[in-house]
């Protein structure tokens, strides 16, 4: 009643077969009877691709490959049939992926965050003597909305680590895991199951150190991590459009100011001012004083000694030993006990790790060298 009702306003038979998802040669047949065709439903018939479904709907979820695609894997495993069956089923399983409601991901207070990069290929900025590509680290963290920032000119894994530092400090602590993509400088080998992948050594240890889980999102899934990939549009959008700066250092200061008055104003979702919110997340403090701090460290004869601001924070002695490792157990006691978060100490499980307690003893002969 409803096609033909459409037809008398005018509409032509594409029109409805639009707009009730029909064949406009299916609407016609609606509108000519006096009333609406019965059909009578049977049982599908069965298919040589009825074996094989579960397994492209497990494809599908992974990636959103093409019916070609899913054609070539299905005859690996032996599938003889034919391209259109293949062709009909994955359009119809896309369709259901894109309808399906993204539910909004809310976390619990210090529970977790979200990082990402943003590359800002229309920018250029002046450092060591040559103009350079412009890269920008975002976080965020889930409960608070707080946002951090900082440009760089590289996406090393070194820059990744001091990025990550310098967002904890402005945070003043850091959540119980942190949402990343595959990104090489997380992980270098990515498979389905997260405790199958392989991460990066180097970001492995700082991740084990801090006591922090990394999460690597599910491929092709962005809105997983869609509180940071939105911080990344409104960068772009709020932050950058006629920025102008003179220098790395110039750029950053703006950006600080700016996550200082974003930060400060009601955020739209939560209808609450992230500084106030940021009160209430309960993050792990930051424990470790020197990190990112200048120390002294001298050499003398078989020890190695470490500084701040003219005080003795360690003693090590030196090992010339090819893969020592020379550790201190007390600086890493609290790794060394089992978290919730299952965040082991990888520091403490090298071949050839050398524990080293020390005794109490004059140390006057350091500082005489340091002062020196």
């Amino acid at each position: 009643m409803d096609i033909r009702s459409d037809r008398q306003k005018g509409m032509s038979y594409v029109e409805p077969g639009k707009k009730y998802h029909m064949d406009p040669r299916t609407a016609k047949r609606y509108v000519q009877p006096p009333q609406k065709p019965e059909y009578t439903l049977t049982q599908p018939k069965p298919t040589k691709l009825d074996a094989y479904k579960q397994q492209i709907d497990q494809w599908l979820e992974e990636a959103p490959y093409s019916a070609v695609r899913i054609l070539e894997k299905l005859q690996e495993q032996g599938f003889d049939g034919k391209y259109s069956i293949v062709k009909e089923y994955v359009r119809g399983k896309k369709m259901d992926l894109d309808e399906k409601a993204t539910v909004r991901f809310e976390t619990m207070p210090g529970k977790q965050g979200q990082m990402d990069w943003g590359f800002f290929e229309d920018h250029l900025v002046y450092e060591d003597g040559k103009w350079k590509k412009l890269y920008c680290f975002l976080m965020i963290l889930g409960y608070s909305r707080m946002r951090y920032i900082e440009f760089v000119t590289d996406m090393s894994t070194n820059t990744l680590i001091r990025c990550r530092q310098n967002a904890f400090r402005y945070f003043g602590g850091y959540p119980e895991e942190i949402l990343y993509d595959n990104m090489k400088q997380v992980v270098i080998k990515r498979l389905l199951k997260q405790e199958d992948s392989t991460l990066n050594r180097q970001f492995e240890d700082f991740a084990g150190f801090y006591g922090f889980k990394p999460i690597l999102c599910q491929p092709y899934r962005g809105q997983t991590k869609g509180k940071v990939e939105r911080t990344v549009q409104f960068v772009r959008d709020n932050f950058m459009v006629g920025i102008k700066y003179e220098n790395l250092p110039d750029l950053n200061g703006q950006a600080q100011a700016w996550c200082n008055k974003v930060n400060g104003k009601v955020h739209a979702t939560t209808n609450e001012i992230p500084f106030e919110r940021l009160k209430s997340e309960r993050l792990n403090p930051l424990r470790r004083e020197y990190i990112g701090k200048d120390v002294a460290v001298v050499a003398l004869e078989s020890m190695l000694a470490a500084y701040y601001e003219g005080k003795q924070i360690a003693l090590h002695r030196i090992s010339y030993q090819k893969k020592d490792m020379v550790v201190n157990p007390q600086h890493y006691r609290r790794l060394t006990l089992k978290q919730t978060m299952d965040a082991e100490n990888i520091l403490l499980e090298q071949d050839k790790v050398i524990d080293f307690p020390l005794k109490s003893s004059d140390l006057s002969r350091y500082d005489e060298v340091l002062y020196e």
